[in-house]
């Protein structure tokens, strides 16, 4: 973290990226004891014990370890641009593997227990998340990772995969509060607005996704934070400013 000093402003940077993986895994932990504690834990049997997996792998995979995939950048600025895409990409492939655990251990508790599926904005929004956070992957894997686009195209979509990134992230985080929301007043709408425990837990953890999510795209979007450019960039963006502005690219 030190090599970051100098461009970064050092501890504040540091801090910062400090306290969203704090903000992160607290909020990894409070998912865990809310259903664990609260629900009865974890089972994959068909019973509402595997419906706790759900919430349990949507926040580890798709907003934490998403989180911290797109963070890459920024924390290792200074290392290869092929070593961080590597963990960039490998990151997201385990976001996206542990997403699709949780999805299907809620389709599977809603077979056994017969209760009809996606009929509410809550299912709508994280389907469309996960449909989409898979289509970023592959598409950033061909683009970027194992590139078989030609500059022009790398260049024409590397600011949409960043946009598309942010947006999913703020996507999974949305999807998230109304799944709070829908799973207290399911189980316990007698006692919710008597400031049950359990409750009160579940609102925490809504508000600490959300102030996760606002300071990921804080440190994103700051430009004293960007990565800085290195000859493959520079190589890119030439390219780029040639074809468009009608002049020839030049050769390695």
């Amino acid at each position: 973290m030190d090599d970051l000093s100098p461009r970064h402003g050092g501890s504040v940077f540091a801090g910062l990226v400090g306290a969203s993986q704090v903000l992160g895994l607290v909020s990894v932990v409070l998912t865990g004891v809310w259903m664990g504690h609260y629900r009865g834990g974890f089972a994959w049997d068909g019973s509402a014990h595997e419906f706790n997996l759900h919430p349990l792998c949507m926040v580890l995979g798709l907003i934490f370890l998403h989180g911290d995939a797109i963070l890459v950048y920024r924390v290792f600025c200074n290392e290869a641009k092929k070593h961080v895409k590597l963990l960039h990409g490998i990151i997201h492939l385990l976001a996206l593997i542990i997403s699709i655990i949780g999805v299907v251990a809620v389709f599977d508790f809603h077979r056994a227990a017969k209760i009809p599926d996606m009929y509410s904005l809550h299912s709508w929004c994280g389907v469309a998340t996960l449909i989409f956070f898979c289509l970023q992957w592959v598409l950033g894997l061909l683009f970027f990772l194992f590139p078989v686009a030609s500059s022009w195209l790398r260049a024409t979509y590397l600011p949409i995969h960043v946009f598309c990134g942010l947006t999913l992230l703020v996507m999974a985080i949305g999807t998230s509060l109304l799944g709070i929301t829908e799973k207290l007043l399911f189980s316990i709408t007698d006692t919710y607005s008597l400031f049950a425990p359990e409750g009160v837990l579940a609102n925490m953890l809504g508000i600490l996704l959300l102030f996760y999510g606002v300071l990921l795209v804080y440190l994103i979007t700051r430009e004293e934070y960007r990565r800085p450019p290195n000859p493959e960039e520079e190589s890119l963006s030439v390219h780029f400013k040639n074809l468009t502005e009608g002049g020839v690219p030049s050769t390695p």
